[in-house]
């Protein structure tokens, strides 16, 4: 029956020609589904409607998926509905549903069926909590009808990743009773600077997905007029939202709110490691040559949440990494003193997508149900508290890992991986959430040995000054500052004295300059180690007194008092 429903719609598609090649099809063919469209309206009609479901039903034909279009609401049994992916409202209004149809849809809902809400579906079932929350906001009122730049939030989603940053279009522009965002992942807002009436302000949602239990949700607020579904972007929108509704693709739509942007566009504060580049180009990061590191060389991150969008061609491969000391010319000081977050579509179980590179393979079978195929946008999120490691790919869990190498750590500075020719990588939207899970920075004294200070000898600021311990006096000369993996006093770094890694080499302060010998990572154990050497700061000889100085020094098991430091 799929096949002959398929075989009408493409005949349909065909007659119907530029319209049927509006929505280009999913990079890879998806497995065959069932859609319901649902239009009935009990309060204003849109004369839309017609158009809506002829749009639908041509890019099924042209994607995959059959479409029963009703409206009638007996269709909405326990039994009826497990045939059908995903529930399209198409321009409903008013109360559709009695008790037991709600019911029913609730159930489906809840047991993994798929949502989308298409326009005046926000104008729908009021007094219905389930569906209050399942729509994500309510319509309250819209403007006349006029031109408007809709903001593209987020580029990863299978609805929104084909549109431009600011997609400019004419159409009833709806405000909500309230702003989704704390519950659904906004992917478009309205620019109410662009056009009058808005009602919301500088946030504006108009876009956005979310789930509920195993169900899955998609609402636009586009799609008033018959024009617009014969607008190329919003048939492409409509066609990712059934996808993802459907589970035919995936998205984190996980509520997200507070990330600073690292890269959306603009290159400031990033750098080049090694060989190979990146071009820029509609906001959008793609690899070049390698083997190189293309690096946040502004601010290292201690505990954060680093959110990725990316898309690979073929089987490619790059990684994310974390945790590193300033790598220089040299990329490989991220391979060997942080971690990489492994993108590549095959390789064995600890080198492919979502493995922590050679340590950690991924969950494979939440991988393998949460990753999109080359060609499509997946997001990472990278989840650092102290020295432990989630890693969610479109929102689902797929690794857990926690560091105990001292020579290797996850607070520093993050960054992204040039391959090699013939590995085409694309990133978009890289963001980061500090968290204060572990403090960023703390201002006081770091004390060692007998309760004595870290103190800089004679409180001179002079590069190559020696650190020594000192009875606690509270002044500038113990006053330091942790920074990320940094310690600072009298404006200078605590650093290892030629980036050294002997046994007994010199500790002093230096001018900061972001060097791997200038990074000291806490450990569980109350040791301070310098993750280059894979040494610890150490009191020498185990001597309390007044002037003794620190330096280097194996790190010793069980930890000796001269090797522990309280930090501020």
């Amino acid at each position: 029956m799929r096949r002959l429903l398929a075989g009408a719609g493409a005949a349909i598609a065909l007659a119907a020609g530029t319209l049927a090649a509006a929505a280009s099809p999913a990079a890879a063919a998806d497995a065959p589904y069932d859609v319901l469209v649902f239009s009935k309206t009990a309060a204003f009609r849109h004369d839309s409607i017609g158009a809506g479901i002829t749009a639908i039903q041509q890019l099924g034909a042209a994607n995959n998926f059959t479409v029963t279009a009703t409206e009638d609401a007996t269709r909405f049994t326990t039994a009826n509905l497990a045939q059908y992916e995903a529930v399209v409202f198409l321009s409903t209004t008013g109360d559709v549903l009695n008790d037991t149809q709600q019911a029913a849809f609730e159930s489906y809902i809840r047991g993994g069926g798929g949502y989308v809400g298409i326009h005046s579906a926000a104008d729908t079932e009021y007094s219905w909590p389930f569906y209050g929350q399942l729509v994500g906001a309510y319509f309250a009122s819209h403007p006349a009808i006029q031109q408007v730049n809709v903001k593209t939030e987020n580029r990863a989603h299978p609805a929104t990743a084909h549109l431009p940053q600011t997609w400019t279009r004419t159409d009833e522009l709806y405000n909500y009773q309230s702003n989704p965002r704390s519950t659904a992942r906004v992917l478009s807002t309205l620019d109410e600077s662009s056009y009058s009436g808005g009602t919301m302000g500088a946030d504006h949602p108009i876009t956005w997905c979310k789930t509920i239990d195993s169900g899955r949700s998609f609402y636009t607020g586009l799609g008033h007029s018959q024009s617009s579904y014969s607008e190329t972007a919003l048939r492409a929108e409509l066609l990712g939202g059934i996808r993802y509704a459907a589970k035919r693709a995936n998205a984190d739509c996980r509520p997200e709110t507070g990330y600073t942007a690292l890269y959306n566009g603009s290159t400031t504060g990033w750098s080049q490691s090694g060989p190979g580049s990146f071009t820029n180009s509609d906001a959008t990061l793609t690899s070049v040559g390698g083997m190189g590191l293309f690096w946040y060389s502004a601010k290292q991150y201690t505990s954060y949440s680093l959110k990725a969008d990316w898309r690979m061609t073929g089987d490619s491969n790059s990684g994310i990494f974390l945790g590193f000391p300033n790598p220089g010319s040299d990329p490989t000081i991220a391979q060997n003193q942080g971690y990489e977050i492994q993108i590549d579509a095959t390789d064995s179980a600890d080198r492919t997508t979502g493995a922590i590179y050679g340590v950690k393979s991924a969950d494979i079978a939440a991988r393998d149900a949460a990753l999109n195929p080359p060609g499509e946008w997946n997001t990472f999120e990278a989840l650092v508290e102290g020295q432990r490691l989630r890693v969610y790919l479109n929102g689902t869990l797929i690794n857990d890992f926690t560091n105990t190498d001292p020579n290797r750590n996850l607070d520093g500075y993050v960054g992204i991986q040039e391959h090699g020719t013939g590995n085409t990588v694309d990133f978009r939207n890289i963001r980061i959430k500090e968290s204060g899970t572990t403090p960023q920075t703390g201002v006081g004294p770091v004390k060692g040995l007998a309760g004595k200070c870290l103190d800089v000898r004679g409180g001179s600021s002079a590069n190559g000054t020696q650190v020594q311990i000192y009875t606690c006096q509270g002044n500038a000369a113990q006053t330091w500052t942790r920074s990320g993996q940094t310690l600072q006093a009298l404006g200078k770094c605590l650093d290892v004295n030629g980036g050294g890694t002997a046994n007994g080499t010199k500790i002093q302060i230096w001018t900061c300059n972001g060097g791997g010998n200038q990074n000291w990572s806490a450990q569980s154990d109350g040791t301070l180690r310098n993750p280059q050497s894979g040494k610890c700061l150490d009191v020498s000889g185990n001597n309390s007194a007044d002037g003794t100085i620190v330096h280097l020094w194996t790190c010793i098991n069980p930890v000796p008092a001269n090797q522990k430091w309280t930090l501020p």
